[in-house]
């Protein structure tokens, strides 16, 4: 479980095709040396698991299943990328909860200065709509994120010079491919009306009798 705070940017060092997928290598400094053989992490909100952990390098490997939901296929070396560690127990959560599963890849459809700060219009697919909501949370290629406003196909987010500065936001252009992981919450309630496990109550309001709410 991760929260879409950013810990870390890397930079792609290699990747690789192979029989199972892809291996890739990320150049993660201090991550990389405080990160063990095991452990995940999530590498542009993919949990990813480390196969390798150097001092300066982590490396993991990437399934075809991966591949195919992500942009992780579409990296090259040189390329940055959002890194972040699991919650750990006790922590503080500023984000919102990650579980690292991409439920579809979003595009930059327009980027527009505002101050110091950023508006990015994020298309998505037709079958996230339902999920994401003005106010609420998303992560955008791991970070988690506000939605400022939205329409039928497409989403706003407002970036602030901080976020701007320590994700790959600042460095993405119109048409670059995004990994969006929608609130999880919001996939629950979901299956659970579609179960008819969730049943809205008839409540009697003070000063109108019989009314449901």
């Amino acid at each position: 479980m991760f929260t879409g705070i950013i810990e870390a940017l890397g930079t792609v060092r290699s990747i690789d095709a192979t029989a199972a997928g892809a291996r890739l290598v990320v150049e993660a400094g201090r991550l990389a040396r405080e990160t063990a053989a095991g452990d995940s992490v999530a590498v542009n909100v993919v949990c990813l698991t480390a196969v390798e952990a150097g001092e300066e390098t982590l490396s993991f490997d990437a399934i075809p299943e991966t591949l195919r939901r992500s942009n992780l296929g579409e990296l090259q070396p040189g390329d940055v990328v959002n890194l972040e560690r699991p919650l750990a127990a006790g922590a503080r959560l500023s984000g919102h909860f990650v579980q690292g599963h991409v439920d579809g890849a979003g595009r930059i459809a327009a980027i527009t200065e505002d101050g110091d700060s950023l508006r990015i219009r994020i298309d998505m697919p037709a079958a996230l709509r339902r999920y994401v909501v003005e106010k609420g949370s998303v992560a955008v290629d791991g970070i988690s994120l506000t939605v400022a406003s939205m329409s039928d196909e497409a989403f706003e987010v407002a970036i602030i010079p901080h976020t701007r500065v320590v994700t790959t936001l600042g460095r993405k252009a119109p048409g670059a491919s995004l990994n969006l992981e929608v609130d999880i919450l919001a996939k629950y309630v979901e299956s659970l009306l579609a179960e008819g496990c969730v049943r809205v109550s008839q409540v009697e309001m003070p000063g109108q009798p019989g009314g449901s709410r």
